[in-house]
């Protein structure tokens, strides 16, 4: 490839941020999406920003302090330079989320719904206010006194704090300051008021405001500030090298010590005293990479994610009911089905039950002998595991991996671990040094001295709550060309020693992206040959810089490309000589786009793929991925049929250009909105019974 890598490729962490603004454009969006449901996007909005820099922007602070070399995955940046232009950009978001959310809070008042402080509570509302902290805050409320001769206790990342500058009659000239942890997650953030005329609504730490003196009354207090400050910390894990202690054991404390990790962003109110500022600023010892942020009154939006609804129903999405599988009757054995047939589940359009069913099925079939699975994240109250235990319980021979490195629900994987193995399900923790992401199920069965399996592959967790915001594929299956393949994902999970031939999947790390870069040469040798090419593909995040670089070279030759790309793109589509042949579109809406697929047009004989690995280099090289091909042809009908509508989608679908403009995607003719298009046609196919 002839062209800099300057020119051809966008730093993964910029590419981040252009998505998360298209985020902030669907809380913007009042024509499409109702107005909670817009509150609602800026708290996404706000809890990704966290995330961000929880994950990624510390992991980029690393990278600076170890280098500062030109990274051709950086777009031929430095770090610190892309620790500049993300700071640069963040605080430009920051200003903007503040504008919407204002705006926001005008549109609810025009709904009737009212955010009050404590300044503007009437006398009843005083009342209310007070009795409610005394019963329901009060015992949550903690105060943390700062003086100059004592160390600034660690700070927990997902908080927010009050940060209190007070001055006592004794002693007028002295301020004392003060840290009060807003308990958002026992009482709830929002406090709705009695309804008087208006429904009024405050935040919980404007209700602490408002009990300042009740909770500080041993002081004789002249007078008082409080102003929200917010910490982000570095989430790495830091596992210790004891040989004494089980892997588990090692999780468990790590993740007990990841409330330590440095600090790499700190928000506060820009209303708050610069006294105040530079006392927490110098007792957090924040360096020169760490991120200073001023902010408006309130912090942690992502709280609006529950932002409850206290007005009419159309302020919320109206529901899409999830619709039966056409192939699937109660009744009806599904592993009996899939003697006949593959069957596609397309969440969340379709049911995820269907995946619960069929363990429940496999628990108690005699002819079942064993249940695998892989568990990256699952539900807070997870039927899959009750499933899982029933099988154990019914005498199957059950074999869990689970992921305890899932960033961010270790915990919850710590938990069900504990569940898993008291019921007697064998758990393993995957292999030394990649993350088994992999969403796949094994179920064998003994009929008449013969071996028959069945398998599930599938782009999602296996987890009920994102089932129903996330589209996801599970591919339900007894055709032995993957069923094989995936038996031998299974032994290489006991066997780490054992590097397995796959002939038929795709597996990370061991041959992904190899096998990608030979289909595309073949669309290449095709385009050369004047045969039928062409690449469609959905992805949640495309950086890999070979794989990139190969679709370059398939533009080309003439390859045509289509690609979906809900989040990170490094690639720059539409450059002439470079990537003209190449359209990328990102749709966000309702839903998560979280499902990947990949159509290979091979000469008039598509070849189809559908996995859980993006084209990043941590999917292709440090986890174990399964993408497995669809063979079954009414699927691949299916799937051709979901692109095409996902292709047309002029509503929500944005370009990925090299300004990362967010441009909206302007295509003559009907509105087309894809997910609620995809919605009538699934249920168009259980009208039909196809």
């Amino acid at each position: 490839m002839n062209f800099p890598a300057s020119k051809r490729i966008i730093a993964r962490d910029i590419s981040w941020l252009a998505f998360n603004e298209r985020v902030l454009q669907e809380a913007l969006d009042s024509e499409n999406n109702p107005l909670i449901e817009r509150l609602r996007f800026l708290g996404i909005f706000s809890s990704n920003m966290d995330e961000f820099f929880r994950v990624r922007y510390a992991s980029m602070k690393r990278l600076a302090q170890m280098t500062d070399q030109k990274q051709e995955r950086l777009g031929a940046l430095e770090p610190e330079q892309v620790l500049m232009e993300i700071s640069e950009k963040v605080q430009v978001m920051q200003a903007r989320s503040q504008e919407i959310n204002d705006q926001l809070m005008q549109e609810l008042s025009e709904h009737d719904i009212e955010i009050v402080n404590e300044k503007e509570l009437t006398a009843g509302q005083q009342e209310y206010v007070r009795k409610f902290f005394i019963e329901k805050v009060s015992p949550t409320v903690f105060t943390l006194m700062l003086g100059q001769s004592q160390e600034l206790p660690e700070l927990r990342d997902k908080s927010i704090y009050l940060a209190i500058r007070m001055y006592v009659k004794q002693n007028p000239d002295e301020p004392r300051f003060a840290l009060i942890e807003v308990p958002s997650e026992q009482v709830g953030r929002f406090v709705s008021l009695p309804r008087y005329g208006k429904q009024y609504v405050m935040y919980l730490e404007d209700v602490i405001r408002y009990n300042l003196e009740y909770i500080l009354f041993i002081y004789n207090i002249d007078r008082i500030e409080a102003h929200t400050v917010k910490i982000t910390r570095d989430a790495e894990l830091d596992l210790d090298d004891d040989v004494s202690k089980s892997f588990l054991e090692k999780m468990t404390r790590s993740v007990k010590n990841r409330r330590s990790g440095d600090p790499v962003r700190f928000v506060y109110d820009k209303e708050i005293a610069e006294e105040t500022l530079q006392y927490l600023v110098g007792e957090m010892d924040l360096d020169s990479y760490d991120s200073l942020i001023a902010g408006g009154r309130y912090h942690n939006k992502k709280d609006l994610i529950k932002f409850p609804n206290i007005g009419d129903k159309e302020l919320e999405f109206e529901s899409l009911p999830q619709l039966a599988h056409p192939d699937l009757d109660m009744d009806r054995s599904i592993l009996e089905v899939l003697d006949t047939k593959d069957v596609l589940l397309f969440l969340p359009y379709h049911n995820f039950s269907y995946i619960i069913r069929t363990l429940r099925e496999a628990a108690i079939d005699p002819e079942v002998r064993s249940i695998d699975i892989t568990l990256y994240r699952m539900a807070s109250d997870s039927r899959v595991i009750s499933a899982l235990v029933n099988a154990a319980k019914n005498g199957k021979e059950v074999t869990a991996v689970i992921e305890l490195q899932a960033r961010f629900d270790e915990a919850n994987n710590i938990q069900w671990t504990e569940v898993l193995q008291s019921e007697g399900v064998n758990v393993i923790f995957g292999v030394q040094g990649l993350k088994v992401h992999s969403k796949v199920i094994l179920i064998t069965k003994e009929v008449e001295g013969r071996e028959q399996l069945y398998a599930s592959v599938g782009t999602g967790n296996f987890n009920e709550s994102t089932s129903k915001l996330y589209t996801d594929y599970h591919l339900l299956t007894a055709d032995k060309r993957i069923t094989k393949d995936v038996a031998r994902v299974f032994d290489f999970l006991r066997n780490n020693y054992k590097v397995k031939k796959y002939r038929h999947l795709l597996v990370s790390p061991h041959d992904t992206r190899r096998g990608f870069i030979k289909l595309i040469e073949k669309e290449i040798e095709n385009a050369k040959k004047g045969l039928s090419s062409g690449i469609k593909m959905k992805l949640n995040s495309l950086s890999d810089v070979k794989l990139i670089d190969k679709l370059y070279e398939a533009s080309a030759y003439g390859v045509q490309v289509q690609m979906v790309i809900r989040g990170i793109c490094s690639l720059v589509p539409g450059q002439k000589g470079m990537s003209e042949n190449i359209e990328a579109i990102s749709i966000l809406d309702r839903y998560l786009e979280h499902s990947r697929l990949i159509i290979f047009e091979n000469g008039g004989d598509p070849k189809y793929f559908l996995g859980s690995a993006d084209w990043m280099p941590r999917n292709l090289d440090y986890r174990v991925e399964v993408t497995t091909p669809v063979y079954d042809e009414k699927v691949k009908r299916q799937l051709r049929d979901h692109f095409e509508i996902i292709w047309k989608d002029n509503v929500k679908s944005r370009w990925h250009n090299a300004e990362l403009n967010n441009e909206y995607r302007q295509i003559r003719g009907p509105k087309i909105r894809s997910q609620y298009a995809m919605h009538d046609y699934v249920k168009k196919q259980l009208k039909l019974g196809k």
